[in-house]
């Protein structure tokens, strides 16, 4: 046996499949085996295995018991001269195991290979190549001075910068997301250190096989695409105490015990900087619209009061009472800025109809309010109105100014959907623009272009693939869609490398699948279509559903007394509300079978969508449709309809 294949899956179903496809088609005229080693995911990965993937040795393990030791199950029944670890979120080219085993067979000092990676954009990933992180190379890389000087050789040691990627270089360590090893070396050096949870133990296998006597290579002569981030986000305070941790664990157990102290206290100060770091960030992102909304509107009308005082009520002394600016404008701004979150108008990119219908809504709340206050409460009907009047005008300001300093995440939304170009045959082509419109996209153009140098005229193509620059220009493109049906992996790198200048996103359309798959940000989770991609999933829906859940608890609290003749189970009822008010559970969540685990994740319900039908007896099927019509379709009113219909049920445990 030549090769073992090693992939370690947690729910990233879609991702896993597209991996397998490439991995089965660069195991061709090789001896191999492809093990998947599942770590409980719920995505419903392990159906998808054992339907598509039959020649696949799958392991399925009831808990996720780490990278690590996952990979050891693996490694313990592998038979292959050579073992790869590759991460499920990865395409290799047609060429890459063949072209890695050559270089291994020729380079027999070589204990371990990594090959040049690139992400979803078709851009370089620096951590193809890394050196040691010694103490010295973790406080440059920690505190941002390999990032500022990343061709340094004293700085930029971590990455290697100054190595040629195109070349070939022996490196200290092999990313764990494609790792080559010869079985030999593992022997020798043992399995992965089961220490390491995630993160680190590519790090500690590939300095034990440089003390075993064998040399690691950087080999770019062949490419893989890595997605990156899908299981994990590295802007998050987990990631960051995880993977420092894992350096901790690194340093004490290969550094003396000097230097694991101070690798120690570099990392535990990194620790607390990137964690507050993150904190600051993420709040930064949240709060910082609304406290600008908040500080200008309530500048302002300090200036519309005092100019309204002076000019026109009190011209001949006098002034508002205090609790005019105390009181009563705090809580005008919390009412127009509440009805703008509600309507969408915090929703990124930034949506001006979306503030406006916000603030509208929000005047004529206090309106009513206001015509229901005694005479006292009164102040001005007409610094209501002016108010919302600078409320729009400043919210607008804000964003404008934000958008001019091209801030990414307040960028105003075009109007304008996306342009799209499907690369491959007539047959295919077609089949991904039918899948394309099934999604929630609402794309623009949809222009097919042709694989083959061949006349376009008349049989839907817009143009060949050698014409690809072109038509991006002359149409306009926001995203080049790739058939991996009718291009090898290498065909579809070359042509986003080719492209990177064109600023176009990346998807690849696997064969046979229901989905079209890419991500071109490690902070994303991946830009995925779906058939019938679910609106359950998008912010707005989720906050609307958050805010129902809410509300119809504070509702339940006060009917409560009533609804005690209606409610079967009245201790589990109370229990429900305050589950559902602590974000515990929800009103309304699917009814749990083996499909659910399909659609987005959302809080378990109290109430299913097959509760509005009570008096009917749904097979499982009928269930797993309601399901999917409910996630796709989501809307408030369907929640408050199965509410209402299914109250003898909200004490269901």
């Amino acid at each position: 046996m030549r090769l073992s294949v090693i992939i370690i899956n947690y729910n990233v179903k879609y991702f896993l499949e597209h991996c397998l496809i490439s991995v089965r088609n660069a195991c061709r005229g090789i001896e191999s085996e492809i093990f998947v080693v599942d770590n409980n995911s719920v995505d419903g990965s392990v159906k998808m295995v054992r339907e598509k993937f039959t020649d696949a040795r799958l392991i399925e393990n009831k808990e996720n018991i780490g990278f690590s030791k996952a990979n050891n199950q693996a490694i313990r029944l592998s038979k292959g001269q050579y073992i790869l670890l590759l991460n499920p979120d990865t395409i290799v080219e047609d060429d890459t195991f063949q072209k890695a085993l050559d270089f291994m067979d020729s380079h027999p000092d070589a204990g371990g290979l990594g090959v040049k990676m690139i992400d979803g954009s078709g851009k370089f990933l620096p951590e193809s190549k890394r050196g040691l992180p010694t103490p010295s190379v973790a406080f440059y890389k920690m505190f941002g001075l390999s990032r500022l000087f990343p061709k340094s050789k004293i700085f930029g040691q971590y990455h290697l910068g100054y190595l040629d990627k195109e070349k070939v270089h022996q490196v200290d360590i092999i990313a764990g997301a494609c790792m080559f090893l010869r079985k030999e070396t593992i022997d020798k050096t043992g399995l992965l250190d089961e220490a390491f949870f995630m993160y680190g133990e590519d790090i500690d296998l590939s300095y034990r096989i440089i003390k075993a006597g064998y040399k690691n290579y950087y080999f770019p002569e062949t490419r893989i695409i890595h997605y990156k981030g899908e299981s994990t986000k590295k802007s998050s305070i987990n990631y960051v105490l995880v993977f420092y941790n894992a350096m901790i664990i690194f340093a004490r157990k290969h550094f003396s015990q000097k230097n694991a102290k101070l690798f120690s206290f570099f990392i535990n100060t990194a620790i607390y900087l990137r964690a507050f770091i993150a904190i600051i960030n993420r709040s930064f992102n949240r709060i910082f619209l609304p406290l600008a909304d908040t500080a200008l509107i309530f500048t302002g009308f300090f200036f519309i009061k005092n100019y309204w005082e002076q000019n026109i009520l009190f011209t001949k002394g006098g002034h508002y009472p205090m609790e005019f600016m105390t009181i009563a404008v705090p809580a005008y701004i919390f009412v127009w800025l509440l009805s703008v979150y509600l309507c969408g108008g915090y929703d990124k990119p930034i949506k001006p109809t979306k503030i406006l219908q916000g603030l509208v809504t929000g005047t004529l709340i206090i309106l009513v309010v206001y015509a229901l206050l005694s005479e006292e409460l009164r102040f001005s009907r007409a610094l209501i109105v002016m108010g919302a009047a600078w409320s729009l005008l400043s919210m607008f300001i804000i964003r404008i100014i934000l958008n001019i300093l091209k801030l990414k995440n307040f960028k105003f939304e075009t109007g304008k959907n996306r342009n799209f170009v499907i690369v491959g045959d007539k047959e295919e082509t077609e089949r991904v623009t039918s899948l394309l419109k099934q999604t929630s996209i609402n794309p623009g153009l949809i222009g097919l272009v042709n694989i083959n140098d061949t006349n376009n005229e008349g049989n839907g193509f817009i143009g060949n693939i050698n014409q690809i620059k072109e038509i991006i220009e002359i149409y306009k493109i926001d995203e080049v869609i790739f058939c991996s049906k009718n291009m090898v992996t290498q065909e579809i790198i070359d042509k986003m490398s080719e492209l990177k200048d064109t600023l176009v996103d990346y998807k690849i359309a696997p064969p046979e699948s229901l989905y079209i798959i890419g991500s071109n940000s490690i902070d994303t989770s991946g830009d995925l279509y779906v058939v019938n991609i679910n609106s359950i999933s998008k912010f707005s829906n989720k906050r609307n559903k958050r805010f129902f859940d809410i509300m119809a608890s504070l509702l339940l609290i006060i009917i409560s007394p009533a609804l005690l003749f209606f409610v079967k189970n009245t201790t589990g009822f109370f229990r429900n509300i305050f589950l559902v008010l602590f974000a515990r559970r929800s009103w309304v969540g699917y009814n749990r079978n083996e499909e659910s685990n399909k659609l987005p994740a959302i809080h378990k319900g109290i109430l299913n969508p097959s509760d509005a039908f009570q008096k009917r007896t749904l097979d499982n099927e009928m269930i797993t449709r309601l399901n999917m019509i409910y996630a796709r379709d989501y809307r408030i009113m369907n929640d408050i309809n199965i509410l209402i219909k299914g109250i003898k049920e909200l004490g269901r445990k």
